[in-house]
């Protein structure tokens, strides 16, 4: 789970500030002022007389540290970490490329080039991780459809519906030599334990800077 603080700092308005107010009202307040240094027009709260500025700081990602009851459900964390960390990447790349497809796309107004859009990223995905994808275990390759639903939106079955002319090998070779790989199953943190799991050893790796968050591309 995780938390955003908004955070108010306290401290003497007179190292910071010059209030603009003249009123000797002890009731609680709120007033505005001039910082020395940047000249902004701030605000202060009044408590029983006391000058108090209001500084608003940047969010704070709190992340629960994970617990477990026994050795083994500490033993399927770290595997589940590990595939996690390790599948994240290709999730990345291909919701990067599908953000830049997508934007290309829709500037574009030939279907004959369209195809051949979405072929050549079709090749680009197979040339670049065919190989690589080919040695994930099922588990592993389940855990990368879900995360390119949470990079992209839609489900590995929803992408080859709709790029069916290119995007199919590509989602084919992620998973057809997997077992027990549902292509339909969304990623749902809020619902799903194990997504719940998922998401939290994310948001703890992006703290932790062992993996880099991606940032949806919206334009080229």
């Amino acid at each position: 789970m995780k938390f955003f603080l908004t955070l108010i700092a306290f401290s003497p308005l007179w190292l910071v500030a010059q209030v603009q107010s003249s009123s000797t009202n002890k009731e609680d307040s709120l007033i505005s002022y001039t910082d020395k240094t940047s000249h902004k027009v701030l605000e202060a709260i009044i408590v029983e007389g006391d000058t108090i500025p209001i500084i608003i700081l940047d969010e704070v990602l709190l992340v629960d540290k994970p617990t477990f009851t026994t050795d083994e459900a500490r033993r399927r964390y770290y595997i589940l970490r590990r595939k996690v960390i390790k599948v994240y990447p290709y999730a990345v790349i291909a919701g990067n490329k599908l953000d830049s497809l997508n934007l290309t796309l829709a500037k574009e107004t030939s279907r004959r080039k369209k195809r051949r859009l979405i072929k050549a990223y079709q090749e680009f995905l197979e040339e670049r991780f065919e190989d690589e994808l080919r040695k994930l275990t099922h588990s592993e390759g389940q855990i990368l459809s879900k995360l390119i639903y949470r990079e992209t939106g839609m489900t590995s079955y929803d992408l080859i519906s709709e790029y069916r002319s290119g995007f199919r090998a590509f989602a084919w070779n992620i998973v057809a030599n997997f077992n027990k790989i549902s292509l339909k199953t969304p990623y749902k943190p809020e619902e799903d334990e194990e997504d719940k799991l998922i998401e939290a050893i994310l948001q703890r790796s992006f703290t932790n800077e062992l993996l880099k968050e991606r940032v949806p591309i919206t334009e080229l």
